[in-house]
């Protein structure tokens, strides 16, 4: 079987960690990248501030096969999320001459003042990645790619560079709904199941609707067959508490 391809997020802003502006970019990432078969394994929300930065991206580029930011590559003085790639690489930062280029796509030249210049610094090595909403771009270095924080920009980035990704198998996935049945009535019998299938993923999630509990089982993993022979186990282990 295909090794599985992990990645893993890095949000980046104080308006995230404030309350003020709520993410909608890792529930995105996650949907979009299982559906090409990578699995976000991990996603850290961090400050603006370079050392959080640096630490951050470090640690998870050492650990997963892709990591993906979001935020901090605009124009304003906290917009540092550049400088702090290139501080984790090791490599110098400057304006590049085709950031520039696609800037001007949008901007008059006597327009493209400092801070629209900033979006314009790239590390030293790094691919961009194209931004066909406001053209200024992102950017791929190493197994880092480095995406703005507007959610309708940072879709049409993934999209630049889902083409070039490594992929894996797609994970199956099958969703069972436990019946009205709480999940303490049946999480023994779900523990076992669990541990005749430890390749899958299998777990039980609750939520709170029409004033009462509804529980679903989801079941997760790469062999299709597995799957549905896990689910026929779960299925016919609720059908014996019901009775």
């Amino acid at each position: 079987m295909t090794a599985a391809v992990t990645a893993a997020m890095l949000v980046i802003g104080d308006e995230i960690l404030s309350g003020r502006t709520k993410d909608k970019n890792i529930g995105y990432v996650a949907d979009y990248l299982g559906q090409l078969g990578i699995d976000l394994r991990e996603a850290r929300i961090v400050a603006d501030v370079e050392e959080h930065i640096v630490a951050a991206l470090n640690a998870l580029r050492a650990r997963y096969d892709y990591v993906f930011t979001s935020g901090g590559i605009g124009p304003t003085h906290d917009d540092i999320t550049a400088d702090a790639v290139a501080k984790a690489f090791g490599v110098p930062i400057d304006e590049d001459p085709r950031a520039i280029a696609l800037l001007l796509q949008r901007h008059k030249p006597e327009d493209l003042n400092p801070a629209r210049r900033r979006m314009a610094r790239i590390p030293q090595g790094a691919d961009l990645v194209a931004n066909p909403v406001s053209k200024a771009p992102g950017f791929w270095i190493g197994n880092v790619i480095v995406m703005a924080g507007v959610p309708a920009v940072m879709q049409a980035m993934l999209d630049d560079v889902a083409p070039k990704l490594r992929t894996g198998v797609r994970m199956t996935v099958e969703t069972i709904d436990s019946g009205g049945l709480p999940e303490g009535a049946y999480a023994a019998a779900l523990g076992a199941v669990a541990a005749r299938w430890p390749e899958l993923a299998i777990g039980s999630y609750p939520s709170y609707q029409d004033g009462g509990f509804r529980n679903q089982i989801v079941l997760r993993g790469r062999a299709p067959e597995a799957v549905a022979q896990a689910g026929e186990a779960v299925r016919a282990a609720l059908a014996q508490l019901r009775h």
